[in-house]
């Protein structure tokens, strides 16, 4: 196959978005995609997130193509999320198969990047929220730096945590990944790294260096092999060589904050439910322990956050943590779905998002009001399937 160079913006699948949302690139043996929203934080739209799947399935079938590349365009970020926005429009215009549409093609572009035979490269630069991490948290080389802030900021829109990432929060260490979840918090690059959320920690400055780098490893293998699209071995061991030369040996990057509080969130998330997370960072905030005001903001945070999406949400995490090492990125996203049927349905979620994001008054009316109101059954009917709702199917 010829290595002409290539470039296309916006493939033809689905729906069309303006043609400079997202810049597809074959060049060097690398596939390159551009988040080019930044002005909107490179917010992913439904035809981004069609293009994007369509582009990984060509490139996967494509020998000129050894590994894939994405990262946002502008200085602040690869992605702060989905165009919750527009998902607003369809769930209080009672379109909610069309929100369903949405996210039934956003998680199989998550599970498709989850076990892509090829190098799937991630500048996790800046902000990488929701469907940012989406994006990347799945890649087989996940690349952090210190300026990244990383996470799932769902409970804050009474959603919780998707796109496949309750399945990295629930493998996380120490419960990290619930208090993640529960307030909403961002991660830094070092905290991504030592949770398992990103693989390397690079210095920003030299993102276009190691991009540089990957090129020229990749397009120096040549084609590769015509085959059944298994693993691509070589790609994988060049990419690996590739970004070990560029990453920052662990004492030279700063120390992860989340580390140093290992003690006090190992002991507060570990409770059964919410209410008792809650309870448990009370009590410590009230203290004048080392951690006390850490807690108290833990605390403070829960609290502004939707009371059903937070329970919610600890649960998800521990019935994904219940299966151990067995756990597959699949399951995380059928029951990510299912939960989210279920939450489009309700009133936290269009309350949340208008509040946040689209009058922007920043007070929600949350129904029930309090974490300590949510009760086991209604926490436990949002694992159950919604009636007339397909499950997600994945292939």
């Amino acid at each position: 196959m010829s290595r002409t160079p290539t470039t296309t913006t916006a493939g033809a699948a689905g729906q069309d978005a303006p043609a400079d949302d997202l810049l597809l690139e074959v060049r060097d043996g690398l596939g390159r995609i551009t988040l080019n929203r930044p002005r909107a934080l490179n917010a992913l739209t439904h035809p981004m997130v069609q293009q994007i799947d369509e582009a990984l399935v060509a490139w996967a079938a494509d020998p000129a193509v050894r590994g894939v590349l994405i990262r946002g365009a502008g200085e602040k970020g690869l992605c702060a999320g989905g165009d919750v926005v527009s998902l607003h429009a369809s769930i209080t215009g009672g379109r909610f198969e069309e929100a369903a549409q949405f996210f039934r093609d956003e998680y199989r572009m998550n599970h498709r990047i989850s076990g892509y035979p090829k190098p799937y490269v991630a500048f996790m630069d800046g902000i990488v929220l929701g469907g940012g991490m989406g994006v990347s948290v799945h890649g087989s080389h996940r690349v952090a730096t210190e300026r990244t802030r990383a996470g799932m900021p769902e409970t804050a829109i009474g959603f919780t945590p998707d796109v496949g990432g309750s399945f990295h929060l629930a493998r996380a260490p120490f419960h990290a990944g619930r208090h993640l979840a529960a307030t909403s918090a961002h991660a830094s690059g070092a905290d991504a790294v030592a949770l398992g959320l990103a693989d390397a920690f690079v210095d920003s400055a030299r993102l276009d260096e190691l991009e540089q780098a990957l090129a020229e490893a990749l397009g120096g293998l040549g084609d590769a092999p015509e085959g059944d699209g298994a693993r691509d071995e070589a790609a994988f061991a060049a990419a690996d060589e590739v970004l070990a030369r560029f990453a920052v040996a662990e004492a030279d990057r700063p120390a992860s904050a989340l580390v140093s509080g290992r003690e006090w969130i190992e002991d507060a998330y570990g409770r059964e439910s919410a209410a008792d997370v809650l309870a448990a960072l009370d009590e410590r905030a009230a203290g004048d322990g080392e951690h006390a005001d850490a807690a108290r903001a833990a605390a403070e945070a829960i609290r502004a956050k939707s009371p059903t999406a937070v329970t919610v949400a600890h649960e998800a995490q521990a019935r994904l943590a219940a299966h151990g090492e067995d756990l597959t990125v699949a399951e995380a996203l059928r029951q990510e779905f299912t939960v989210g049927a279920h939450l489009m349905r309700a009133s936290d979620m269009p309350e949340g998002i208008r509040a946040l994001l689209v009058d922007k008054d920043k007070d929600p009316k949350w129904s029930p009001a309090r974490l300590e109101d949510v009760t086991a059954d209604a926490v436990a009917a949002h694992f159950e399937p919604v009636p007339g709702v397909a499950p997600l199917e994945l292939s």
